[in-house]
């Protein structure tokens, strides 16, 4: 299945370009490559796509900034592949809607990997069996139509955060551990990455908790991982 995927390479320098388009296509895959986000836009627009592998610093227009739009106009899985490897840049581009975060330089077999792990997770197989709503004293969740609701008022949630609450949402009630969410919703080459964990849990916590400090429905079961409030 994955010889007949189509992938939208955005990259703006020539020779990872021209490298990562022939390595691709060598594997089997249909690649579109391109070098700047208006380019990228017009073919995510008019196209159907499996993937999109997307540089950061392209030269009309941030990366960051480009990912949404992406996403407003095609439903391909969403890689970002960058040099820019500090926690900040990397959580502003999963917020902004990235599926995977892939640092430079890496190997094509890593490359491989992600692009089927995100792929295999993003799948409708994946979710058919999902629970999607989620009710407890002031909050209302739920994760098919994504919308969040506490004491009536809407929630803004990004991208990542409904990834994270999707998955306690399948399992409430139920100890989700660390490594299971870590794998789910950044896929199995960030089980160790527990720094992004902590960064979305805190932030969903301001926004779902009365106070933060004392959370009556994400609630953090020490050493093992979290679960969703049922009483």
């Amino acid at each position: 299945m994955n010889n007949a995927w189509q992938i939208l390479l955005v990259e703006d320098d020539d020779h990872i370009r021209i490298t990562l388009r022939t390595m691709l296509s060598q594997q089997g895959y249909l690649v579109t490559a391109v070098n700047n986000a208006d380019a990228a836009f017009q073919v995510a627009r008019d196209s159907k796509l499996d993937i999109v592998l997307l540089d950061l610093g392209l030269p009309d227009l941030d990366g960051t900034q480009l990912i949404p739009m992406l996403k407003k106009v095609n439903q391909a899985a969403l890689i970002v592949i960058s040099a820019r490897d500090k926690e900040e840049q990397k959580v502003k581009a999963l917020d902004a809607g990235a599926d995977d975060y892939l640092t430079k330089p890496f190997g094509v077999s890593e490359l491989l990997a992600r692009m089927r792990s995100v792929v295999r997770r993003l799948s409708p197989a994946h979710t058919q069996d999902a629970i999607y709503s989620y009710q407890h004293e002031d909050l209302s969740i739920n994760t098919q139509l994504c919308e969040a609701y506490l004491r009536e008022k809407t929630v803004h949630i990004t991208p990542v955060e409904w990834r994270l609450l999707t998955v306690l949402v399948r399992e409430t009630g139920k100890i989700v551990t660390h490594r299971q969410l870590l794998r789910e919703v950044w896929g199995p080459h960030h089980e160790e990455d527990g720094h992004y964990l902590r960064i979305y849990m805190r932030q969903l916590r301001r926004k779902l908790e009365r106070d933060p400090t004392q959370p009556r429905y994400l609630l953090n079961e020490p050493g093992l991982g979290y679960r969703l409030a049922t009483e």
